[in-house]
């Protein structure tokens, strides 16, 4: 004899299941899906990942997230990335030295430069060469005296005179050659030979006439100006002296 409990359990209707039909399109699905995967290869982005935007692109933003998605961030990295915002945060302050072109703070971008100072003029030795063109050695000696803020002084001697041998002595010393050199552009003429050129020189910076005592020198400033001429004043001593004292008078 059976009893109730089974003669319920055999009555009962069977579970719901997957019908037979729908199983093939489910697994053609899933043949599919693998076909995709495999020609596309792997993703290298980790499951539910998000694609990149503009702002984590962005290095600053970038510096930001890591800095925050990390549990416990290192100090180091902490410290960097505030003294990092609080230098972009800070503005300039209006009383910082600004750059200028020469790397120094506050120094003017187009600082002019001072004129370094005029090299001494070389000083002719003794004697006169009565070959040479003495106009242009003038003219050549006015150009460099008003370039260089000097006088001209202007020798007219011969080689036979003892006067003249007797500056050309004192011109040599060192003291008196600095001078010379410093403050004056010294061309010496001939006036002791044939030459009509340098007598007509002598007459026109010395125009007072009558018999030259040699040597006659004048001082001419960088114009063509004459300011002294010894045919007129008479010559100083010819000692040390006497001619350096003489140079520094009409020096300037």
């Amino acid at each position: 004899m059976l009893r109730p409990v089974r003669a319920d359990r055999r009555t009962q209707p069977p579970r719901p299941g997957t019908p037979r039909g729908m199983r093939l399109p489910l697994v053609a699905a899933v043949v599919v899906a693998a076909g995709l995967t495999a020609a596309c290869g792997p993703s290298t982005e980790p499951a539910g990942s998000a694609a990149p935007t503009a702002a984590s692109a962005s290095p600053e933003l970038s510096a930001t997230e890591s800095g925050t998605a990390s549990p416990e961030p290192s100090p180091t990295a902490t410290a960097t990335a505030s003294a990092s915002a609080s230098a972009s945060a800070t503005p300039r302050s209006a009383s910082s030295p600004a750059r200028t072109g020469s790397g120094a703070p506050g120094a003017p971008a187009t600082a002019s430069r001072t004129p370094a100072a005029a090299q001494p003029a070389s000083v002719p030795g003794p004697g006169y060469d009565g070959s040479a063109d003495a106009q242009k050695l003038i003219d050549a000696a006015l150009r460099t005296a008003k370039s260089e803020g000097r006088m001209v002084l202007l020798d007219f001697g011969a080689n036979w005179c003892g006067n003249c041998k007797a500056a050309d002595k004192v011109f040599g010393q060192p003291q008196t050659s600095a001078l010379l050199g410093t403050s004056y552009q010294l061309v010496k003429i001939d006036i002791g030979g044939n030459s009509s050129a340098n007598s007509a020189l002598l007459r026109k910076y010395s125009p007072s006439g009558g018999t030259y005592t040699m040597p006659v020198l004048v001082v001419v400033t960088p114009s063509g100006t004459v300011r002294t001429d010894t045919h007129v004043t008479g010559n100083p001593s010819l000692t040390s002296e006497g001619i350096n004292s003489f140079l520094r008078q009409w020096a300037s």
